[in-house]
Parts: structure tokens; C-alpha cells; sequence
């Protein structure tokens, strides 16, 4: 039996075995009533869910509008740009390539590429790991532009374009009806696709809280092999089980590809990977403008979590381009329902739950509170911008966080730092009173990350803002130049804002043309 014939096989058994009832109705019950809550926080206007186990699909909803102004409901054919979730795709072609002995991962980039601004230790594998920057093969720094070069390997190494092979070897095979790159506005007519209309948060104040509004937005079009796929969460979990079945890569290439790259690296080939409460999780997000998404498995129990939504809100709060889902309220939400059984454990916390929370603090939930008031305190600082209430509720779970759990400096990082930032930048805009109540712990987190690598462009950013602030612009130069320096980096924002504040900030700089 050739690959895809077993692949359509193993398509046509998942299609027919969905059963909503194969979970506890309390179970069910509560993530629902999460998901809502989540909706409902981020003003996200739809939601398209689903929750696999084996070839089972044991919880989907649609929840919302794919459309506002026509009162269009989200549904299973309603689909949604996902983004970097292109980048699965990417790697599975990739895959086959290699399984059919037409590419080494480990050839240089320059070989396929005309791109003149790397250099020939940059291998396939830096570019496919997100480890081409800095030393190659050694740091993840995420980095869209190098992994678009990947277009231009699979072209040669296949003899077709992108476009083709993403169609011949994953979308036909496995029968995704409802999966396509977006190319422009005419195609979505002439295919009669059905796409979620894309929003903005509205975020207008009054007497302290967010009006409730979302405003239209804008479709990202056009693709690569870093982003362009639309797809729903239907097609995206034959897709999984298909990977599951190692039905379009061999299992040895799905290693790689499942697995960090490196030590304690983030990243595999193409999807991201980390452990989490003795877990081994496997996943990828995408985040445009107006769209986001979320594509996680837990293969030890052979679950998987798949959720798309027409704003950003489902991915940008958490900063999942760090590395780390467990900073995602939704992910956590899933997590603690179907893997960790924590299901009576609260998502959110509020004043009142915050009292109890040291009696809650038993042995087995603890790392997972932890990292709770991480990221509901992350997600209250990104709502801050929309709402004063939400910048004082994130103080409030610090205040917690640090108090029950005084080793940040061991548990610190990239994210955290930038969530006491932004605290500190939104009291700043606002011209509040200086806000020093975690300055310590920002201060000892940003250090400790930049002795570990003192060229991460994050850190550096943060701790030159920080330093900004408190006006003292020689600590600010100090942090800039490193991002502005740093070799073998390509330009992104943070190098334009660095370059962009010492131009203006350092004498010498000033009376260049």
C-alpha cells in the first residue's frame, strides 16, 4: 500500500469516528465554560475548537461570529488564516524530501538560496530550527525571514514550486477540502471559500473599562514557508493524525522534527517542543493582525488540541514566539482538563480566589499555579493597554507570584521580564507615578538572561527601555549597541529601534546626513 493511499485511508477513519460524548460531561462542562471566559476577556468575536484523542474527536464547538455585521455564525467550514502554522506545513515537505534522498538538512543555505547576506555555515537545519542567527545551530532566536529562504530549497531540491508541492504531497492527499494558500482577495472568490471576517480589539475607556467593540480589520494575503496556509481545525486534525501514523514523514524525520534541536532549546523542525509538568508537548501558533491560532498535542496521551480565532488576542497576549505555551490561558485550559487533571483548579483569579490561594498551593498543583499566575498576570498586562483595572490586577498576581514563589531568579525569563516592562512602559505613557515595585526583580531576571546570552535582542530591548525610563541613557546606549552589533543577526524592529534611538540620543550620530 503506497503513502497516500493509507494516508486518504487513515482520512476517511478519522472523518467518521467523531464523538463529542467520549468525556466526562464536568469535564466538558468546565472547559467550555473556560473557553467562554476567554472569549469573553480577549472580546475575541469567534472561535473554532476541537479536541482529539486517537482518531476520536472528543469535544469541537463553534463558538461566536465568523462575520458581525451579517450575523454569521462560526461552523466546521469557516475558515481562518493560521498564519505560522505554515511552517508545519514547510516542515513536513521538507521531510520528504529527505526521506526520498533529494536534500541534506545539513547543506549550506547557499546552495539554494541567492540570498547574499548569509553565510555558508548557515545549513538547511539552522534556517528550518531557528538557530541560523548568531552562532549558527546554538540559540533560538525565531526569525520569519530566513525560514522564507526555505521556499527556494524546496523548489530546487523538488523541481516544483512551493505552491505545488504543499498541494501534491498534503493538502490532495489527505483530502483538506477546507485547506488552501491564500494568494489574494479574487481567489477567496473564484474557490467560494467561506473565511471568518478578521478584527481589531476595539479598546475605547470608559470610566476605566474596555468597551466592549471589536472593529474590522484586514486579511494578511499572500504565502511562503513561513506563513499563508488557511485552513479549520477539522482539516488541521487529519493532519495531525496523519503525522501520528507517520503517513506523509517517516518516523525518523518525525523525530527530529518533534524533538528540541539542541539542548534546551525551544524548538524543533518546523513546530516548537518543551516538557511541562512531566508532559512532553508539541506545538505551533499563528498570529496575524487580525487572526491567531493554536496547534497543540500532548503525544503521551494522544491528545490534541487544535483552536482558531478572527482576532490576535487567542496568541499575542501570551508571547508564544518565546517558546513557552504554558503562557497561553487556552493551552493551560486544556491542559488542566484533559492532561493534568486539574480541572477544579480555577483559571482565572480574582481578588477573592487570590485569599485562598495559599491553601491551595498543595504538592501536585504548585508548578501549575506558578505558571498560572504567570500567564493570567502576562495576559492582564497585555489587556492593560485597553483597561487601568487590568494593570492593577497584574500587580496583584505579582504580588502574589513572588510572594509564595521568592526564586524568580531561578524560574525567570524572556517572558516575565517583558511582562514587568510593559508595567512599567503603560504607567509610563500614562504618566502615572513612577512604578518601582518589581524593578528589583526585573532588573536581576534581565541580567542573569544577558550573562546567559548577551545577544538576546529581547533582553536587550527591555532592559534599554527600562533604562530609557529611569533616564539614564548611557545604560540605554549600553543595551542598543548590543542589538545594533550583534554579528550575523538580520534586521528586524528591534534593530531599526535600537539604530533608530541612538541616532538620535549620541552626539556623533546626530550630524550624520
Amino acid at each position: 500500500m503506497n503513502r497516500f493511499f493509507s494516508v486518504l485511508m487513515v482520512t476517511l477513519f478519522v472523518l467518521g469516528c467523531s464523538n463529542s460524548e467520549n468525556i466526562p460531561s464536568t469535564q466538558k462542562a468546565k472547559f467550555s465554560e473556560e473557553l467562554s471566559a476567554l472569549k469573553e476577556y480577549f472580546q475575541i468575536p469567534g472561535l473554532s475548537v476541537l479536541v482529539g484523542k486517537g482518531d476520536l474527536i472528543i469535544y469541537e464547538d463553534y463558538m461566536g461570529l465568523a462575520d458581525i455585521e451579517q450575523q454569521v455564525p462560526m461552523d466546521s467550514i469557516t475558515t481562518l488564516p493560521m498564519a505560522s502554522l505554515t511552517k508545519m506545513f514547510s516542515a513536513i515537505v521538507l521531510g520528504q524530501l529527505v526521506d526520498e534522498g533529494k536534500l541534506s538538512l545539513n547543506e549550506s543555505l547557499r546552495i539554494y538560496s541567492e540570498n547574499s547576506n548569509i553565510g555558508d555555515s548557515i545549513k538547511v537545519k539552522h534556517a528550518l530550527s531557528h538557530t541560523s542567527q548568531g552562532i549558527p545551530g546554538q540559540r533560538f532566536y525565531y526569525n520569519n525571514g530566513r525560514f522564507m529562504l526555505l521556499g527556494d530549497v524546496i523548489e530546487k531540491a523538488s523541481g516544483k514550486d512551493f505552491k505545488t508541492n504543499i498541494y501534491e504531497r498534503i493538502i490532495n492527499p489527505l483530502q483538506l477540502k477546507n485547506t488552501y494558500l491564500l494568494r489574494d482577495s479574487l481567489q477567496l472568490v473564484t474557490e467560494k471559500r467561506k473565511v471568518a471576517q478578521p478584527y481589531f480589539l476595539g479598546g475605547e475607556l470608559q470610566d476605566g473599562y474596555m468597551v466592549k467593540e471589536s472593529n474590522p480589520g484586514f486579511i494578511d494575503y499572500g504565502y511562503s514557508t513561513a506563513a499563508g496556509i488557511s485552513s479549520t481545525v477539522r482539516d488541521l486534525f487529519k493532519l495531525s493524525r496523519a503525522l501520528d501514523k507517520n503517513m506523509l514523514i517517516t518516523n525518523t524525520f518525525k523525530d527530529k522534527m518533534f524533538n528540541p534541536f539542541g539542548p534546551d532549546l525551544p524548538y524543533g523542525l518546523g513546530v516548537f517542543t518543551q516538557e511541562f509538568l512531566d508532559e512532553k508537548l508539541v506545538w505551533g501558533y499563528g498570529q496575524y493582525d487580525c487572526y491567531s491560532s493554536l496547534f497543540l498535542k500532548a503525544p503521551k496521551r494522544d491528545l490534541t488540541f487544535i483552536i482558531a480565532a478572527n482576532n490576535n488576542l487567542m496568541s499575542d497576549p501570551a508571547r508564544l514566539i518565546a517558546g513557552d505555551v504554558s503562557y497561553s490561558l487556552f493551552a493551560l485550559s486544556f491542559l488542566k482538563n484533559f492532561v493534568l487533571d486539574l480541572e477544579e483548579e480555577p483559571l482565572f483569579e480574582d481578588q477573592a480566589t487570590l485569599k485562598s490561594l495559599e491553601d491551595r498551593l498543595t504538592k501536585n498543583r504548585s508548578e501549575f499555579i506558578r505558571k498560572k499566575l504567570m500567564a493570567q498576570s502576562l495576559a492582564a498586562t497585555f489587556m492593560s493597554r485597553y483597561s487601568d483595572i487590568e494593570g492593577d490586577l497584574s500587580k496583584q498576581i505579582l504580588d502574589q507570584l513572588f510572594k509564595h514563589f521568592p526564586d524568580y531568579q531561578d524560574y525567570g525569563d524572556l517572558v516575565l521580564v517583558r511582562n514587568l516592562f510593559m508595567l512599567k512602559f503603560m504607567d509610563d505613557i500614562r504618566d502615572r507615578e513612577e512604578f518601582t515595585d518589581f524593578d528589583n526583580q526585573f532588573r536581576e531576571i534581565g541580567e542573569i538572561l544577558l550573562e546567559a546570552d548577551e545577544n538576546n535582542p529581547y533582553a536587550n530591548f527591555y532592559m534599554a527601555n527600562f533604562f530609557q525610563i529611569k533616564e539614564i541613557p548611557e545604560k540605554s546606549l549600553e543595551y542598543y549597541k548590543n542589538i545594533v552589533e550583534a554579528e550575523n543577526f538580520s534586521p528586524w524592529w528591534y534593530t531599526r529601534e535600537a539604530q533608530k534611538w541612538i541616532d538620535e540620543n549620541v552626539p556623533e550620530n546626530k550630524k550624520r546626513p
